[in-house]
């Protein structure tokens, strides 16, 4: 699993925590990737990130029961390919799986593996279908399913099939690509074999697909969880943690979620928002569109609107706030 990215579009949040451990809904989005993998039969996974490393471990030591999880160090980043090449070693010589650690899905991974073994591929893609390809870049395919190319990212909002994130990959696929080096296996690895004449394939899927990657996105996939749109995923609208406190005269909308020991004032209001662990909103504050990092505290009638507040920042009192982001420990201005 890929989750040594920096996630930079989720900044401020990701100043102090990884991308993967941010928490989603009731535990951090790691987990539910990993407790995706058991349900479909994975046992063992290997993880590696030079970015906020130590952070990681707590979590992996947190969990119980499998997978059983191998952390890799790496010392430099190495990119998508460089980090697979790197752990060549622990995955033994039969088809391997290799995630994005910043995907939700509830992709049949069966069914991709079954996939690639029957058409003998050496790498298998899963791929989504989206109105608009201008983010991503298109996967071309024949007929049969097989990878044509790579297309560049689209100048204009055009549909088609995109790259999900999802692979599994024959290890002579990584034959001859240098330990080591930073290396992509997007825009190098894949490439590379389909000039080679290997076949690699592709399977389209419509299961559930979020990219994590920017505070949208990060809202957008809570509240497609709390609308059961994820499979083998059920929450309740909104969602409280248990150890939650909400004065009864506050109001919160049906996307919200409200983390761990978190705090909603008398006459408060939140909507489209999340509130991670311990943050507070004091009273006759109100929240809309927002990400409320950890221990981070609105104050009493400020009005904060489509704005991310990392750990421990502060919004003062009466102060309204539109579409700022706030670093870690900092108090926003007016």
């Amino acid at each position: 699993m890929l989750v040594g990215g920096e996630g930079t579009r989720l900044r401020p949040l990701t100043e102090t925590i990884p991308k993967p451990l941010l928490p989603l809904v009731d535990r951090p989005f790691l987990d539910h990737v990993l407790d995706h993998l058991v349900a479909h039969g994975v046992r063992e996974v290997v993880l590696s990130s030079p970015y906020l490393e130590s952070a990681f471990l707590p979590v992996i030591e947190a969990r119980r029961g499998e997978p059983l999880i191998r952390w890799i160090t790496e010392g430099t980043p190495l990119g998508t390919g460089g980090a697979i090449v790197n752990a060549l070693g622990h995955v033994g010589a039969e088809a391997f799986l290799v995630l994005n650690g910043d995907i939700l899905t509830d992709l049949d991974i069966g069914a991709l593996v079954a996939h690639h073994v029957a058409r003998g591929a050496t790498a298998t893609i899963a791929l989504t279908p989206v109105a608009d390809a201008r983010p991503y870049g298109l996967v071309e395919l024949d007929g049969d399913g097989r990878v044509l190319a790579f297309r560049e990212k689209p100048a204009e909002a055009v549909p088609g099939e995109v790259n999900a994130g999802t692979y599994v990959l024959h290890p002579g696929a990584l034959a001859g690509f240098p330990t080591g080096v930073p290396l992509s296996v997007e825009r190098e690895v894949f490439p590379a074999l389909i000039e080679r004449g290997e076949p690699v394939h592709g399977l389209v899927s419509g299961a559930y697909w979020m990219d994590l990657g920017t505070p949208e996105k990060y809202l957008r996939a809570h509240f497609d969880l709390l609308e059961g749109l994820v499979a083998g995923e059920v929450y309740a609208a909104p969602y409280r943690a248990p150890s939650a406190e909400v004065d009864l005269a506050a109001h919160l909308g049906r996307w919200v979620v409200v983390g761990e020991r978190a705090t909603v004032g008398a006459r408060a209001e939140v909507e489209d928002s999340v509130l991670h662990r311990e943050a507070l909103v004091g009273e006759g504050a109100v929240v809309r569109g927002s990400i409320l990092g950890t221990r981070s505290r609105v104050e009493a009638g400020a009005v904060v609107t489509d704005a991310v507040l990392a750990e421990g920042a502060v919004v003062p009192a009466g102060l309204s706030l539109q579409g700022a982001r706030v670093s870690a420990g900092r108090t926003a201005e007016a």
